[in-house]
């Protein structure tokens, strides 16, 4: 089970997707044994973090990588 962290605390990494404007953009951070994900537009609201636990952001990823390679 992943506990409560402050967001403010983590290195945020922002997607090499993104754009040059950043405005749209998706940025992932660890925590502790998982990972956490954000949109970078919700930043200074206090705005949804989605946090995942190391296998089901494994399967993400890969699930992710395959529908954008077909």
């Amino acid at each position: 089970m992943m506990t409560e962290f402050d967001p403010s605390a983590v290195r945020w990494v922002t997607s090499s997707y993104s754009g040059s404007n950043g405005g749209e953009c998706v940025e992932v951070a660890r925590v502790g044994r998982g990972f956490a994900a954000r949109d970078s537009k919700c930043v200074g609201d206090g705005g949804p973090v989605a946090v995942f636990s190391a296998g089901p952001w494994r399967t993400f990823l890969r699930r992710a990588a395959a529908e954008f390679r077909s």
